[in-house]
């Protein structure tokens, strides 16, 4: 019985992150507050892995009977579909805000603001742009490619933006959040389960193209770690956004310069 208690709570958490990340609907039995939002950080990678092999699906099925760059839109818009949007409106909040503003305060009440400004409208177009651009040239290489590389970005994309709750400080704004509970803290057990779905999926790509990407991570993980921190003193939703978009475009950049030269 005790063994079927923890697989039921590992489950709930798995569903839990499952809610928070995309518009699947999840059974009436899942049990969502703070602190279970807070567990199921580790299975952010997992739930990437559930939208990227979606958006995947959608490509191949696409490409089947339309041109590439048709199909590559397609799959992008069934990953935007699934989530709602809710990175690409967290890096365009982000961007507004670090735009913007000139004190923390003003950032975080810019970000708070549901109005699309000019700094998160240009993040938003160069990002989906640059997204589409890569992903084509990857398919155009080899449908598999892009199939890989979907896969791969969307599920280390969020790995790396869930990694980011474990070291860093998360900025409140209760009085003006717009946003749906956050999960603010992270222990190490949750970030290894974290860190292993990532690791597996690393695992489908050769070494050479692996061990690069991992670099590649690593070092974004550093940089946004730091630049948020510079920003607001720590993280928000909106900036963990913007680090699984920024993060996705990495992939695919390593993807295809490493991946197919």
């Amino acid at each position: 019985m005790s063994g079927e208690i923890k697989w039921l709570r590992q489950l709930n958490l798995f569903f839990v992150a499952l809610s928070f990340f995309t518009r699947i609907p999840v059974p009436s039995w899942v049990m969502i507050d703070s602190d279970e939002l807070n567990k199921a950080s580790r299975y952010f990678g997992l739930v990437g892995l559930v939208i990227g092999l979606i958006s995947a699906l959608v490509f191949w099925l696409a490409q089947l009977i339309l041109p590439a760059s048709i199909a590559i839109l397609l799959a992008m818009v069934a990953g935007v579909l699934v989530t709602g949007g809710f990175h690409e409106d967290g890096l365009a909040d982000t961007a507004d805000g670090f735009g913007g503003g000139w004190t923390v305060e003003d950032k975080l009440r810019i970000m708070k603001d549901s109005r699309l400004g000019s700094y998160g409208a240009l993040a938003l177009v160069l990002v989906l742009l640059l997204k589409w651009q890569l992903l084509v040239e990857l398919a155009l290489y080899s449908p598999m490619a892009a199939v890989s590389a979907l896969i791969v970005g969307h599920t280390l994309s969020r790995v790396v933006s869930g990694s980011l709750i474990f070291s860093g400080q998360y900025v409140r704004d209760d009085d003006s959040s717009k946003s749906k509970p956050m999960a603010e803290n992270q222990q190490l057990n949750d970030l290894l389960i974290l860190l292993a779905s990532g690791i597996f999926v690393l695992l489908w790509l050769n070494g050479v193209v692996a061990f690069v990407l991992f670099i590649g991570l690593w070092l974004a993980r550093i940089l946004l770690g730091g630049f948020f921190r510079k920003q607001i003193g720590g993280y928000t939703g909106d900036t963990l956004g913007a680090a699984q978009q920024i993060s996705e475009v990495c992939c695919y950049l390593v993807i295809l310069a490493v991946g197919i030269s």
